[in-house]
This record gives structure tokens, C-alpha cells and sequence, in this order.
């Protein structure tokens, strides 16, 4: 996802990754998953299949190992600060993990089409590529190209 904000002629942008789960919903999704899946086991249970059980409770922990490494995924945020004068891109889940910053003068923005037709996005001064929005689907790539494309046009017809 991608988001732009304008504040006194500078520019933020924000890149997140798509995510269906928001919020309680996870927890509702989760907590839905898990009572039909013991309800099931206990069910057996009953029924004198006594294995079952830890069968389910692995089978849940290995289902809430894996909702836990999709939701800390899908917590990665970048933001991309642009001005007059500088080009800042930080990253983190929830604070800013990496930053870097540069003189927007020494900086490009570089777009890249790798050998299997995937786009990468980067920012390149002084021989170095900071990569923006590997976790990006391609049409929100595209989105980001037009957003900083508009962007830098915009801050270059305001030097002149």
C-alpha cells in the first residue's frame, strides 16, 4: 500500500505490504480456527481416538507459528521523505529500524527490471542502491514509480 502526504513542500511517503487481517479480525480468525479445530479433537477424544489430541495441539501451534510469522511480516513500513534538499528512507515494524539520508542533488531514483519481469525500485547516490518496496506487489510499484516521478518533477519546476 501506498500513501502520500504533502507538508510544506516536502513529501512523505508511506509503503506498507497488502494485509486482509486488520486488527481484532486476526484474533476473531484465529480464535475461530482453533475452536473448530479442538472441537473436532475433543470430539474424537470422546470417541476413544485419544492420539488426536496431540496431533490437534500441534497442529495449532504450528498454524499460530505460522499467523505470527505472516503478521510480523506484514508489519514492515517504509517510509520515504523527500524534499527540497533531501532524500530520507527509513524502515522498521514499528519504529525505524534502518535510516538513510542523503542530499537530494547527489541522489537518483532507479528503476530496475530484473531477469524474471520483477520491478525493483531503488534510490542511488555515492555508488550505493537503497531498495524501497521489495515487499510491494507490482501494481502498487507502479503506483510508487508515478507518486515519486510526480514528485521529483514537482520539486524541480519549484527550483526553477
Amino acid at each position: 500500500m501506498v500513501k502520500v502526504e504533502e507538508v510544506n513542500n516536502s513529501y512523505l511517503i508511506s509503503l506498507s505490504p497488502n494485509s486482509s487481517l486488520v486488527g481484532i479480525y486476526r484474533i476473531i480468525f484465529l480464535a475461530s480456527i482453533s475452536s473448530v479445530c479442538l472441537g473436532i479433537a475433543i470430539i474424537f477424544y470422546f470417541f476413544g481416538a485419544a492420539l488426536i489430541l496431540p496431533f490437534a495441539g500441534l497442529e495449532l501451534t504450528i498454524l499460530f507459528i505460522a499467523f505470527y510469522l505472516s503478521f510480523k511480516w506484514s508489519g514492515k513500513r517504509e517510509k520515504i521523505y523527500i524534499s527540497q534538499e533531501i532524500v530520507k528512507v527509513e524502515r522498521g515494524t514499528r519504529k525505524a529500524e534502518y535510516s538513510w539520508k542523503e542530499f537530494r542533488t547527489f541522489t537518483y531514483f532507479n528503476i530496475k527490471k530484473e531477469r524474471d519481469k520483477r520491478i525493483r525500485l531503488s534510490f542511488r547516490s555515492k555508488g550505493e542502491d537503497i531498495f524501497i518496496g521489495d515487499f510491494l506487489n507490482e501494481d502498487d510499484k507502479n503506483i510508487l514509480i508515478d507518486e515519486i516521478t510526480r514528485i521529483i518533477e514537482s520539486l524541480n519546476l519549484k527550483i526553477f
